[in-house]
């Protein structure tokens, strides 16, 4: 492990402290205030890495707070973290307890726009993140001279005839780190075909997001959602100062993957702390777009970098494209995003040239 200019080996550091604690570590406590009253909660602090952020088994294993060296990375939304048990189903009223923070997940059986599929009323965005996680599970450890720091759950999305959907989530990172990694593998445990759909809702935030950001983005092509967003397609990765009335765009990103299969994203700013960005890479065989969310507005100013496995569109419209992903009985499929900090110039600029390789001109 990497402390200072110095790198210290598993006994050096033991010999040195009382408690693993001491360098960093995950703490597992229960929220109190308001609508967030007994949520759980496991903080995670890579000690020098300067990475924090919590991570709630109760809204699906998903990733509030984000921040590094005490600069929040992420957007949190008016009525912050509520309990799922003031999640309602219907039309919108998703965005009563829609947290935002580093990562919202949104599926797993529909997402998008609220509407009737097959005689099933759908509200926005999916049931995901007001389901709690069982089974939680920390397995921090030392994997030879590095603190692993692990956390995992198991979310299930299931009823009696209908669909049976098991999600296994794992969040990692390392004393030291800038990184986080969570891979999900999903389970069809029932006995007919089932719709899958899953969004990575991931949030970036002032003071990360501001007049001087970027979005730096490995993609072949894009689709604008409608012509609003088409309209605008020549700001597509660069942004502005809160704007009342901004209007609600959306891209769809269809990404290029490096010779590894990963797929390249961040949000960077250069003119916050010396360069800063929130990078993302994901696996590009199974979530093969990202989408770009863009609302500008005052107070809801935010932009969500969204990897995601196909367009965002209401159920009965991903069937009637053929666009509607699914999973038979028995199949599983895996998912792993890793989110990252940039830090500097130089990090910058080399993710910056590793994307303008990997983008065909369009």
């Amino acid at each position: 492990m990497r402390i200072g200019d110095r790198e210290y080996t598993r006994r050096e550091i033991e010999r040195r402290v009382g408690n693993i604690t001491q360098l960093g570590g995950t703490r597992h406590v229960e929220l109190a205030d308001g609508r967030s009253r007994g949520v759980r909660a496991v903080e995670f602090d890579t000690g020098v890495g300067g990475l924090r952020f919590t991570v709630l088994p109760d809204r699906g294993m998903d990733i509030a707070d984000f921040s590094c060296r005490g600069l929040s990375l992420v957007y949190h939304t008016p009525g912050t973290i509520a309990h799922p048990a003031f999640y309602d189903p219907a039309g919108m009223e998703w965005l009563r307890t829609f947290t935002a923070g580093l990562l919202t997940t949104c599926g797993l059986t529909y997402f998008g726009n609220p509407g009737q599929d097959q005689g099933e009323e759908l509200g926005l965005h999916g049931r995901y993140s007001a389901l709690p996680a069982s089974r939680v599970c920390d397995l921090s450890r030392w994997e030879g001279d590095e603190y692993l720091l692990e956390v995992t759950g198991c979310v299930e999305e299931a009823y009696p005839f209908g669909e049976k959907l098991r999600l296994q989530r794992s969040i990692s990172t390392y004393l030291g780190s800038k990184r986080v990694r969570f891979r999900d593998t999903v389970q069809n445990y029932g006995g007919s075909t089932s719709p899958f759909t899953i969004l990575y809702h991931v949030n970036a935030g002032f003071p990360l997001l501001d007049a001087h950001s970027e979005l730096l983005v490995a993609s072949s092509a894009v689709e604008p959602y409608d012509e609003v967003s088409r309209s605008r397609m020549d700001s597509l990765t660069r942004f502005q100062p809160p704007e009342m009335g901004f209007p609600n765009l959306d891209y769809l990103h269809t990404m290029r993957a490096d010779p590894d299969g990963s797929a390249w994203a961040a949000m960077v700013n250069r003119s916050l702390a010396g360069g800063l960005g929130l990078s993302l890479r994901f696996d590009a065989a199974t979530l093969p777009f990202l989408n770009e969310w863009k609302m500008l507005s005052e107070v809801d100013y935010v932009v969500g970098i969204e990897p995601v496995n196909t367009i965002i569109l209401n159920r009965a419209e991903l069937r009637r494209q053929k666009r509607l992903p699914e999973l038979e009985p028995g199949e599983t499929r895996t998912m792993e995003v890793e989110v990252g900090v940039l830090e500097g110039a130089d990090e910058i600029d080399a993710f910056a040239a590793m994307v303008a390789a990997l983008t065909p001109s369009r």
